[in-house]
């Protein structure tokens, strides 16, 4: 682009200087005004008649540049609509930031932050540091009930770097191996502390510490070269039980992660007219709003100029860094009655999610339904932020009037005409 930019300015250039003449020393005298020449007039010769092939090359050249303005108008209009996506994006991440004063809420702002829960272990629900605090306060409890699972589990849980968990991993199965393969001989049953294997790789990790003494090992120190070292040291008996060092083994590699799951914060409303407007927390947001403005300008330029022609790859690059601009969204469900049944969900998450979450939280669970987005049925195999559906959104509930008619019929003039069930609806609150 920039070598263009200098190509058509030397052009201009050289057409300034064409225009002011030939030029002259400065030791010349001034050269005198050329005199102007009258010319007899020239008797104009008769036009003739454009032939058929000149009108059809004519014709043709009209077309091609009526399509190129089209293209480029096309173009235009693209863009034009990507920079008013950015401008609502600005608009959503700005109010995002303004905090709750911008939404008129009658209960409880709309949503602080990211919940989540972890119901293996427990049901709390809480935001994303506590929730792993919450974790590793359970596995401690747990250590002097199941120290070898607990430990095996502390160390892939509460270790964030996976790469250094699996070295680790490694590192420890090796030990055991050797133990199980060599159990009379010390050396295997011995690790030395001031190592640079134990000190890199086993000892900064949580849990690790915890597996060993689960194995087996205990701390001894011994004189080494006349300086007391701290050792890990198994028993010579205890490393005979190769079935239970097998096993121990299996449980490490087996093990996996306790993972807290992003909570839905299930929420119910009243029908109301500020069904449409969201305070978003930024946790959202995989971008700030000085990235998202500059991007925003970056399009603005774009479309003044209209100086790139966007490959396709081009154009995919900026759908993909679309994509991945958002981590959360935040869905309300319009039902057929006006209520709204509000959800989180994560941006990668399948369409698939919100179908199940509304039924889930039907009164009649197995009743077919559909749910649109700006009059379009959405596609469950997508994801919400291929569909649009991100940072916040309200789709609408339908329903097949024909099945709503028959199932009346069926369950007589005394049936219940609510769509969730009751003991979601005592959750209901005001907007």
């Amino acid at each position: 682009m920039a070598a263009i930019k200098r190509f058509f300015q030397k052009r201009k250039l050289n057409v300034t200087f064409k225009r002011a003449g030939d030029g002259h020393r400065l030791s010349e005298e001034s050269r005198p005004t050329p005199r102007t020449v009258t010319r007899e007039p020239v008797q104009s010769v008769p036009r003739q008649e454009t032939s058929r092939e000149a009108q059809k090359a004519a014709e043709a050249a009209l077309l091609r540049t009526q399509a190129a303005v089209s293209q480029r108008a096309k173009m235009k209009q693209e863009m034009e609509a990507e920079l008013r996506q950015q401008e609502q994006t600005i608009a959503a991440g700005e109010a995002a930031r303004a905090g709750p004063a911008k939404v008129e809420l009658d209960s409880a702002p709309v949503l602080s932050h990211i919940l989540y829960t972890c119901p293996d272990i427990g049901p709390a629900v809480l935001p994303k540091n506590e929730i792993y605090n919450y974790i590793e306060e359970f596995l401690l409890k747990q250590i002097g009930e199941e120290p070898e699972m607990t430990s095996a589990l502390m160390i892939h849980t509460l270790n964030k770097d996976k790469e250094k968990v699996g070295i680790c991993i490694e590192t420890l199965v090796k030990i055991l191996g050797n133990i199980i393969a060599n159990p009379g001989e010390e050396k295997y049953r011995k690790i030395r502390l001031t190592t640079k294997a134990f000190t890199e790789k086993i000892d900064p990790l949580k849990g690790s510490n915890e597996f060993l003494q689960a194995a087996g090992f205990h701390i001894v120190s011994q004189l080494v070269n006349g300086t007391e070292e701290n050792f890990y040291v198994m028993d010579e008996v205890i490393a005979q039980d190769s079935e239970r060092l097998t096993g121990l083994k299996e449980v490490l590699l087996a093990a996996e992660p306790i993972k807290p799951q992003l909570d839905r914060d299930l929420k119910v409303y009243h029908p109301s007219q500020q069904a449409s407007k969201f305070d978003i927390p930024n946790e959202f947001y995989n971008v700030n709003p000085e990235e998202i403005k500059k991007e925003h300008q970056r399009r603005q330029e774009a479309v003044e100029k209209l100086g790139m022609l966007r490959t396709k790859a081009m154009r995919e690059r900026d759908e993909l860094r679309e994509l991945r601009k958002y981590r959360f969204t935040l869905i309300r469900v319009r039902m057929t009655d006006g209520m709204l049944l509000q959800g989180t969900f994560k941006a990668q998450e399948k369409v698939s999610a919100l179908f199940s979450f509304v039924r889930e939280n039907l009164a009649t669970d197995w009743i077919p339904f559909q749910l649109l987005s700006v009059g379009q049925k959405l596609d469950e195999d997508n994801t919400f932020a291929e569909a649009g559906l991100v940072p916040a959104v309200v789709v609408t509930f339908t329903l097949d009037q024909t099945l709503v008619a028959d199932l009346k019929a069926q369950q007589g003039a005394g049936a219940g005409s609510a769509i969730l069930k009751p003991e979601i609806m005592t959750l209901v609150a005001t907007l």
